[in-house]
């Protein structure tokens, strides 16, 4: 094709990424297609962030192995064995790495949940405030970045890593008050960022409102030759992406315009107090659109990082699609004993599980669109975390961290357990696996004695 009509769509594609919208029109994902290779300059392969919370302690006795790493003997089972709570995250098991003693020491005012949740990914204290926790003293907001957004502003520093948005934030059933149990990512001191939790306003950020879309649709009528032309040049496996990449846009457009329509039928459910807050029964179909555009965004290249809040801290979600009436923070401060809390609690946590498999699956079974061979997965590090080591005890030890993906180049298939490390120097080993080298410490200087946890 002569250079003339080689470059005759770049208005388009400048007006395109304008309105976030590449996916629609597939032409800055084209760009990323191995097929293209020599076509096009090739970016570096990406590394990605991708922290998920889930709130209110888990069940140690069901969350850790029976053995960790250094306990095991000639003739022990090698590689990391998952308890029956986590078997939804079987098919990762060689990509997983577990961390217990990995503590949040962060002191100071606030209560237990308000320090665990808002300090989770600063590291700092919070700031003098007025807001009461259910003891200790009052507090505000945490004093300090959090490592999503470290990592974000590290993306961004770099031509090859800058993206349109560098991150985003996305809830599933996060309720609509802003106070340090609902807030974990912070652009800096006393700066909090809310999730977004309602997919169709995430949709619009990323792909325009109504009246974008009806622009693209007329765009995407000039370029349909263009794309014809260029999916010749496709080898079968890029066209076969191409065409699902494309097909599934589409349908998550279809999804929460059909949840919109649904949701307009029901009366809506009210704005109450906390403690009997209920969680809409539309919670798992929230979460798998949010998923989806998550998953979208990456392979998008719209952002490097992003998050996903379920919930917030002391959230008395009542999960009714897994027959679970009692609001989750109660039934979290049932003592050990009470085996039919404790069975609702593992229900609850499979759950959470089967969430964080969802987003591993979509990422393995997307091919990374850089320069980077295998999967999304193989160049992304998931981080899933909770504001506590066990919701009945408040205890801020034993943090169940749990890691699984390529992205930060970390040896997998194992379970370390660091005894009462401070989780600031996780977050270093982290952040220098993603790159960020010169990142000596993060959050407290104090915390961050000892340096980067080793994980390679």
């Amino acid at each position: 094709m002569p250079d003339s009509n080689r470059f005759r769509t770049t208005h388009r594609r400048q007006f395109l990424r304008e309105l976030g919208i590449g996916s629609v029109a597939a032409l800055p994902f084209l760009s990323g297609l191995n097929s293209l290779a020599a076509q096009a300059p090739q970016s570096p392969a990406r590394k990605r962030l991708v922290i998920m919370f889930s709130p209110n302690g888990t069940l140690p006795d069901q969350f850790w192995p029976d053995q960790f790493e250094h306990e095991k003997q000639p003739g022990d089972q090698l590689g990391l064995q998952l308890q029956s709570m986590l078997t939804a995250l079987e098919p990762y098991r060689d990509q997983m790495l577990m961390l217990k003693g990995v503590d949040n020491k962060v002191r100071g005012d606030g209560d237990g949940h308000m320090r665990g949740m808002s300090c989770l990914l600063t590291g700092r204290k919070l700031n003098p405030g007025n807001i009461q926790g259910g003891s200790d003293n009052p507090a505000g907001w945490a004093s300090g970045i959090s490592i999503d957004q470290e990592m974000r502003n590290f993306f961004q520093s770099q031509d090859a890593s800058r993206t349109r948005f560098g991150s985003l934030e996305f809830g599933v059933a996060v309720p609509n008050r802003a106070d340090p149990w609902t807030r974990m990512c912070y652009a800096g001191d006393d700066k909090p960022l809310a999730p977004i939790d309602d997919p169709a306003q995430m949709f619009r950020k990323l792909y325009g409102g109504s009246t974008d879309r009806k622009s693209v649709a007329s765009v995407l009528d000039h370029v349909r030759d263009d794309l014809r032309h260029v999916s010749t040049r496709l080898s079968g496996e890029d066209r076969a992406l191409l065409d699902r990449h494309l097909e599934h846009v589409r349908k998550l457009e279809q999804d929460i315009a059909t949840a919109q329509q649904q949701s307009e039928r029901t009366h809506p459910e009210p704005d109450i107090d906390p403690e009997i807050e209920l969680v809409n029964d539309n919670t798992p179909e929230i979460s798998r659109m949010q998923i989806d555009l998550l998953v979208n965004a990456l392979a998008n290249d719209m952002c490097r990082v992003a998050t996903l809040q379920f919930m917030r801290s002391v959230g008395q979600a009542r999960m009714r699609w897994l027959d679970v009436e009692e609001g989750h923070h109660s039934l979290s401060h049932e003592p050990d004993k009470n085996a039919t809390a404790q069975s609702k609690l593992k229900r609850i946590n499979e759950w959470f599980a089967s969430q964080l498999a969802t987003l591993a699956k979509q990422l393995a079974e997307t091919p990374e669109p850089s320069l980077g061979e295998g999967s999304m997965l193989d160049h992304t590090q998931i981080v899933w975390v909770n504001e506590l080591g066990k919701g009945n005890s408040h205890t801020l030890d034993d943090i169940p961290f749990l890691l699984i993906g390529g992205g930060a180049g970390f040896k997998t298939n194992r379970a370390l357990d660091f005894k009462n490390v401070a989780h600031n120097r996780l977050w270093l080993s982290i952040a220098h696996g993603l790159g960020h080298q010169d990142l000596r410490t993060f959050g407290s200087e104090r915390l961050s004695e000892g340096g980067a946890l080793e994980l390679a």
